[in-house]
């Protein structure tokens, strides 16, 4: 079975930490890009970050110098540390594994793959 899973959202006071967690399933073998996306209530998803399997990062504006993602390519896992949360960062949190590769019968597959999402509340 394909699939991300999720774990570390909850509720945190504004200034306050979380650390979200994200894995693949282990018959996915390599994925290009890594990346958290958000949703919050009457808005579009959004992204929140991502990381090339060669290093590189890209962040929303509304996150950078709070917010850092990193992964391991080995394990096909990436974390997002988020700091000094703030209300209007309250929102379903996504993982995305974009390039994903992984085989079945009819042979190699390359996709994009979603995790089923984790609510991040910050109160104020």
């Amino acid at each position: 079975q394909v699939q991300l899973v999720e774990s570390g959202g909850g509720l945190v006071l504004a200034g306050g930490s979380l650390r979200l967690s994200c894995a693949a399933s282990r018959t996915i073998f390599s994925i290009n890009v890594m990346g958290w996306y958000r949703q919050a209530p009457g808005k579009q998803r959004e992204l929140v970050a991502t990381m090339r399997n060669g290093g590189s990062t890209n962040y929303a504006d509304s996150v950078k110098g709070r917010f850092t993602i990193s992964r391991d390519n080995a394990k096909n896992t990436v974390v997002l540390q988020m700091n000094s949360l703030k209300p209007e960062d309250t929102a379903v949190y996504y993982c995305n594994a974009d390039g994903a590769r992984w085989a079945d019968g009819a042979g190699l597959r390359i996709s994009s793959v979603w995790g089923q999402g984790t609510q991040v509340t910050v109160s104020s």
